[in-house]
């Protein structure tokens, strides 16, 4: 039986266990997960939140990382202005950005989640309102939910990962885990 753990990761926290990056001490998953022999499914870039999804499995790693899978990732995603009706068809259709176009997304607007308050803040601007999107995508490229929003107008400003396939944050708070067995 897998080992499987739902990690939520922290804004400014490293996908990884260790930081060969810089010579500044970044933090990394050592010091939340002291589990032998786990690895992260997929990464999240240093600065979104949300669930990481970790495991002992290499052929369930693959299930939940390779794209071919099309496992559906869902992003709460607070943005830059009042989202229009336009930029979300947009997103539903699928974007074309600098690496090819993206594949049809699920997506709709979403009243403030009530979700911990971010460490640092997000920037706010009085002249300038924001507003919040749930977005859901079965692939995974580079900063593809920044670059997709910021495509059709709406540059995001605080990124959280809800959930992936059937797994999802519900109840797990910023740095804590909960292991489940698969």
């Amino acid at each position: 039986m897998a080992r499987l753990i739902l990690f939520n990761k922290p804004y400014g926290v490293l996908s990884q266990f260790t930081d060969r990056g810089t010579d500044t001490a970044r933090q990394t998953l050592s010091e939340f997960i002291q589990v032998p022999g786990v690895y992260p499914a997929g990464r999240l870039d240093r600065d979104s939140e949300g669930l990481l999804l970790l495991t002992d499995d290499g052929r369930l790693q693959a299930r939940i990382a390779d794209p071919k899978f099309k496992l559906p990732k869902t992003y709460w995603v607070q943005v830059e202005g009042e989202v229009s009706d336009a930029a979300l068809a947009r997103l539903a259709q699928g974007v074309t950005l600098k690496d090819g176009p993206t594949r049809p997304a699920t997506v709709g607007r979403i009243e403030r989640p009530g979700l911990w308050p971010r460490d640092p803040p997000i920037r706010v601007r009085q002249s300038i309102p924001d507003s919040w999107i749930a977005l859901t995508i079965a692939e995974g490229r580079n900063r593809q939910v920044r670059r997709m929003t910021a495509a059709v107008g709406f540059p995001t400003l605080r990124l959280v990962r809800w959930s992936i396939g059937e797994w999802s944050l519900a109840g797990i708070a910023p740095g804590e885990w909960r292991e489940i067995r698969v």
